[in-house]
């Protein structure tokens, strides 16, 4: 089940759902080493790690306009969604473009290389931020290169604005409702990632003292909720 995989960049199993992020990996297997960004050995980014927990029994919610009956032949089609850009937190000095994090040829879900550690990602898979549904935003606290975007992240407070900017210059914001550190060993998935009626915002990253082999041993998850 834990093949040890080299991936060109930190990445964590999705087929099936999988939502362990590179060094934000929700478990280490034994016969894996825990990696990228958010660890203290020089190598980490060479390693891959997979899920242990169950995946969510239902995908999480994407985007899809409301239906308002069935369309006429030749009604035009409801513009894309606006796609996120930017995400900015005031209250802990973090502002960042947001790439896109999609999955691997592998199956395995992609994380922000470790040498662009000061720009978090957006997860394709999940919903738009501003949308139904939980979107989610990765980003490393560290990397081997220093400093990472989410260093602060810990900082965080419950009521604290989360502004996300998409491709139209529209900006969403978000409002903090709870902060959790928890062990990779027992990520809350469904609670994370699984299908919501509210417009949810995740921010992920790592957290915790380092193991012996120097991988942070926790994660820490912010939960917002559109205002």
């Amino acid at each position: 089940m834990f093949p040890a995989l080299r991936p060109a960049h930190p990445s964590v199993r999705r087929s099936r759902i999988r939502p362990a992020l590179a060094c934000l990996a929700l478990a280490v297997p034994a016969a894996l080493t825990a990696l990228a960004g958010c660890s203290s050995a020089p190598d980490a980014a060479s390693a891959a790690v997979s899920a242990a927990t169950s995946p969510p029994t239902t995908p999480p919610a994407t985007y899809a306009p409301a239906a308002a009956g069935t369309p006429s032949p030749g009604a035009p089609k409801p513009p894309p969604p606006a796609l996120p850009t930017r995400v900015t937190i005031p209250s802990v000095g973090i502002s960042t473009a947001l790439m896109k994090l999609g999955l691997n040829v592998d199956g395995t879900v992609e994380v922000p290389p470790a040498d662009k550690g000061m720009t978090a990602g957006w997860y394709t898979g999940a919903a738009v931020p501003g949308a139904v549904g939980a979107a989610v935003i990765i980003g490393h606290n560290d990397t081997r290169y220093g400093r990472a975007v989410f260093h602060d992240l810990r900082k965080i407070a419950k009521g604290a604005d989360i502004t996300v900017t998409n491709t139209r210059g529209q900006s969403e914001h978000f409002t903090v409702t709870a902060t959790e550190s928890v062990s990779k060993k027992s990520f809350p998935t469904q609670k994370v990632y699984g299908p919501t009626s509210q417009h949810a915002l995740r921010l992920i990253t790592c957290d915790g003292d380092f193991d012996a082999n120097g991988h942070p041993v926790n994660n820490l998850i912010v939960y917002a909720t559109l205002n």
